[in-house]
């Protein structure tokens, strides 16, 4: 088994679709480097994925077994192509970035799109085909019983509406299903009588378990989601596309706030010294989404064609190598993000 080195981190991986393969290049820089070990790993959709590949790799044969097994899961994902790929004009409209609303009555186009999706399911009896992809590319057993790196993967409780985290030990297929289920792709997943949707809704990643449960203060947050966009859309197929980047980064927004309430308090001195020791202050760092894929739309975060996967790759590798050159001897010792400018602008905290 791979024994860590260097400096420590925990990694907090966003969900995003096919956009996660620009994840997995930001993860094939850091493995490249070799420089940092990573205690805690978050993840969501594309972004547990991601976790789960790769760790599995880190424990299989170390950094080149790593990136060599997030190689093939994108390469998997890419052969077994887009879940819309069976679904008709309307789907594939939808993937090559035109508007989907044609000029004609747009809730027509919609229905017909949803029975799709109905037929889909009900004849593939819930086939999902990341089912047998992750089943062949991660050893879970291995993943289960590993020492050195927590898993914290979130999917979203169907009935409660609350975020549901799971830990190293209950990590398995369906729960890296569960995290990734969009309810317009696939019925809910069943985990112990309980129903969950992709994690996104509720956490995307979720940060709070690294507070309690590692002792790292360094988090590295990678986005696949633009936070900012400076054009206002007018389009109804803009209309929706922008609106799905702000649901998913909504959750992320309320725990940066957080976050920032507590260093606030610490910083201040505004602690009881009984509570101090209770609080910690997260050094937080971020590989930004806003330029590195703010030309592309939401509806490409369906599209897997290889070399559009490897275009992803190729920016998140660039992406993580600046970050390196320029914040790598800053972890441990101060953050890089001022969270209440890049991320809370106009709130007061």
């Amino acid at each position: 088994m791979h024994k860590p080195h260097g400096k420590h981190i925990n990694l907090a991986l966003q969900g995003g679709g096919a956009h996660g393969a620009f994840t997995w290049g930001v993860l094939d820089a850091l493995l490249e480097d070799g420089r940092l070990s990573f205690e805690g790993l978050s993840g969501t959709s594309a972004g547990s994925m991601n976790a789960v590949v790769m760790l599995d790799g880190l424990l299989e044969g170390g950094p080149e077994r790593a990136r060599e097994k997030l190689h093939a899961f994108w390469l998997a994902v890419s052969t077994a192509g887009s879940p819309f790929s069976t679904m008709g004009e309307n789907a594939k409209t939808l993937l090559s970035g035109r508007p989907f609303f044609p000029d004609s009555w747009p809730v027509a186009d919609w229905m017909r799109m949803w029975d799709s999706w109905i037929s889909a399911t009900t004849q593939g009896a819930h086939y999902n085909p990341l089912r047998d992809l992750l089943a062949n590319q991660v050893d879970f057993d291995r993943l289960r019983a590993c020492p050195d790196t927590k898993l914290f993967l979130a999917a979203t409780d169907v009935n409660t509406g609350n975020v549901r985290v799971f830990g190293t030990p209950e990590i398995d297929v369906e729960v890296v299903l569960a995290s990734a289920c969009l309810p317009y792709l696939y019925p809910a997943i069943e985990i112990d009588r309980h129903h969950y949707w992709d994690g996104g809704y509720m956490g995307n990643p979720v940060l709070f378990p690294f507070f309690y449960e590692t002792k790292t203060q360094d988090i590295l947050l990678v986005h696949v989601n633009p936070i900012v966009r400076k054009d206002v859309p007018d389009q109804p197929h803009e209309v929706m596309e922008r609106l799905n980047e702000i649901t998913f980064n909504a959750s992320l927004l309320r725990e940066m706030r957080a976050i920032a309430f507590v260093q606030k308090l610490i910083a201040e001195d505004w602690l009881k010294p009984e509570y101090r020791d209770r609080l910690k202050y997260i050094y937080l760092h971020a590989i930004r989404a806003d330029r590195p894929l703010g030309d592309l739309s939401s509806s490409t975060k369906l599209v897997t064609d290889w070399s559009f996967l490897t275009m992803l790759k190729e920016r998140g590798r660039q992406e993580a190598k600046l970050w390196l050159r320029k914040h790598f001897d800053d972890v441990g010792r101060n953050g890089t993000v001022d969270i209440q400018n890049e991320y809370l602008r106009g709130q007061e905290v």
